[in-house]
């Protein structure tokens, strides 16, 4: 059977890989245009962008099991983990930005994406993988599976491409940048005897 003969045979697998995950990469990079238009360099600066680097790494590790380990008991605990850690993460960062710089409106609706597109994605995986994500818990008829493998059957490999393509142009390079900026604001700002953030 064909990539895309699965793929439509396989609405969850459709959904995560055609809409949730295309719509999560763009509220992302939405959210970096929000802070380039609040001048986070010059308010909150370079601790809230390793923030918001924390928040990515805390996202980037289920998604990179995701796309090349089995789905089972063990990815859905660092899945569960890594959902709270970054819970966590985005009070604190909210906590601090809130009070270096303006968080509009429009920036707080796409923060709303940012939280419930990962519990979109888990939930999806867990109706696709109902019998592992029960076993995690202790419920359900299969045993949990806690050792970690390679995919038998992997995604199709223009998806995955896709999928790391666009992570790294849309989040990794517009993040990292946002970074330097704060670096060099600091710099400058402390060159002249006041660090921002």
């Amino acid at each position: 059977m064909s990539d895309s003969a699965t793929l439509a045979n396989d609405p969850v697998l459709a959904l995560l890989l055609y809409l949730v995950l295309p719509l999560w990469l763009l509220a992302g990079f939405a959210d970096w245009l929000c802070h380039r238009r609040s001048d986070i360099a010059h308010t909150a600066g370079m601790r809230e962008s390793l923030l918001h680097l924390l928040m990515f790494s805390e996202i980037a590790v289920p998604l990179l099991a995701c796309l090349f380990l089995e789905i089972n008991a063990s990815v859905f605990l660092l899945i569960v983990v890594c959902f709270f850690l970054h819970e966590a993460t985005a009070l604190w960062d909210v906590s601090y930005a809130g009070r270096r710089r303006r968080i509009t409106t429009f920036e707080q609706h796409v923060h709303s994406f940012l939280e419930i597109l990962p519990l979109a994605a888990t939930l999806l995986l867990a109706v696709r993988h109902w019998g592992q994500f029960l076993a995690m818990w202790g419920l359900g008829q299969e045993t949990a599976e806690w050792r970690l493998r390679m995919k038998a059957d992997p995604l199709p490999a223009a998806e995955v491409i896709g999928i790391l393509a666009a992570a790294v142009v849309m989040e990794i390079i517009p993040y990292l940048e946002e970074l330097w900026r704060g670096w060099q604001a600091g710099r400058g700002a402390r060159r002249r005897g006041a660090a921002p953030g």
